[in-house]
């Protein structure tokens, strides 16, 4: 038995662009269901939604006979929650709120056994290691892991050449709701201000050689990102799809001339 390979690392290697979807409804049908659906890769959402590794591990398993990648955000950049999700087999993590360079690296280090980093050694209780089924893991596990880190703020934008230029991070994400609200245009990721920031941005991950990706349910606005560059851009959220979707077979059936929807002024 060997390391699961990371189809979602090499693609992003190779400059070949992924696309995704967001999932918070916290449940392995729904991973299982959407894994079928043609996305490159699904990101298992800790932050926001109600997750935590006891209900990521099922959508890790529901989500593995197919070609679709998982990738998991935890809650923080938390170096026990970290060794959490490794160990329960996550390859790809998304970690949020990253503003420096000192806090990408310490990131990469919680991913990385000693004496290159600091995870915490337990592979006998691991699926990641198939319970020690898979040999020389604790030399190897590395090789398939890829690190994703969230650049959101100004901070994170003016810190970027230096944050994505860490070694072991394989790409940086730009998560413009909390951007625009960083930059002082909350609710509004699609203003002239923010949208210049993240083209800059994308630009200079490129130029450090790694890969810059992006979640924005704007169509248009996603092929751009995708024209500038991004390599893995989500492209909708399963819960706005979810709700949008029976609004509107809901309304259909609803007098003529019913109130619309509000409308939704952000990613989330």
């Amino acid at each position: 038995m060997d390391i699961p390979k990371n189809a979602f690392k090499a693609a992003l290697r190779a400059g070949r662009p992924q696309i995704g979807l967001w999932v918070g409804l916290a449940s392995e049908y729904v991973a299982e269901l959407l894994a079928t659906t043609g996305f490159d890769w699904l990101l298992l959402d800790a932050e926001h939604a109600p997750n935590d590794p006891r209900s990521i591990l099922p959508q890790l398993q529901a989500i593995a006979p197919y070609q679709c990648h998982p990738v998991v955000r935890p809650v923080q950049a938390e170096t026990a929650l970290i060794k959490q999700y490794l160990d329960i087999g996550a390859q790809t993590l998304l970690l949020p709120m990253i503003d420096t360079p000192a806090q990408a690296a310490a990131a990469v280090a919680a991913t990385r056994y000693p004496p290159r980093g600091v995870r915490g050694v337990g592979s006998a209780l691991a699926r990641a290691s198939r319970w020690n089924s898979i040999p020389e893991y604790l030399h190897r596990a590395s090789e398939e892991l890829c690190i994703l880190v969230q650049a959101e703020s100004t901070v994170a934008l003016r810190n970027l050449a230096d944050i994505a230029a860490v070694d072991g991070v394989d790409g940086v994400f730009f998560g413009p709701s909390d951007l625009s609200a960083s930059m002082g245009h909350i609710g509004n990721p699609g203003a002239p201000a923010v949208q210049s920031a993240l083209a800059q941005g994308i630009e200079t991950v490129l130029r450090a050689g790694k890969a810059a990706g992006i979640l924005t349910t704007d169509i248009p606005l996603a092929r751009e990102h995708l024209a500038l560059g991004a390599t893995f851009v989500a492209v909708g959220v399963d819960t706005t799809l979810l709700a949008g979707s029976a609004r509107r077979l809901a309304q259909s059936f609803k007098q003529q001339g019913a109130p619309s929807p509000t409308k939704v002024d952000s990613t989330y």
